[in-house]
């Protein structure tokens, strides 16, 4: 098995990210041009241009702010709107199937979470080691975690 990384490490689609956030400004800024360059537009529709823009960046944003976090007493997976911290001993296995979108959780409750923090959309070996990297943490943790009982 190769070599755990080393804790606390972040796991993100760091091109998607880089793409998204980009594109958002991008957007935001030809929106805001557009509106200070129309004659006819009076100030509330400027504003109206303005706030467009403003509002599509912040939902590129949100879908860019998506990550995983391990450290050494869990994860943390922040998705697109939710946030949820998980004890290495409710992570049963770390998922990563070809053709699926990004990592599945399977939890120890029964449900399976999706950690879009690795997500194979655009850097796909990147993700693919992410994903290896994190079910090493989560199969190391929970190897260890029953001898932390018996001691």
């Amino acid at each position: 098995m190769s070599e755990l990384p080393a804790l606390p490490v972040t796991f993100r689609p760091g091109r998607t990210r880089a793409v998204l956030l980009t594109a958002g400004v991008a957007i935001f800024v030809v929106i805001t041009a557009v509106a200070l360059l129309l004659d006819k537009l009076g100030p509330g529709e400027r504003l109206s241009f303005v706030l467009t823009g403003a509002l599509m960046f912040g939902v590129l944003a949100m879908l860019a702010r998506v990550k995983v976090v391990a450290d050494e007493s869990g994860v943390t997976v922040v998705n697109i709107a939710t946030r949820r911290r998980l004890d290495w001993a409710e992570i049963l296995q770390v998922n990563l199937r070809p053709g699926d979108p990004w990592v599945f959780l399977n939890l120890s409750d029964g449900t399976s979470l999706p950690a879009l923090g690795i997500q194979p959309g655009i850097a796909k070996q990147h993700a693919i080691a992410d994903a290896r990297a994190l079910r090493a943490l989560a199969e190391a943790h929970a190897i260890k975690e029953p001898e932390d009982r018996e001691g």
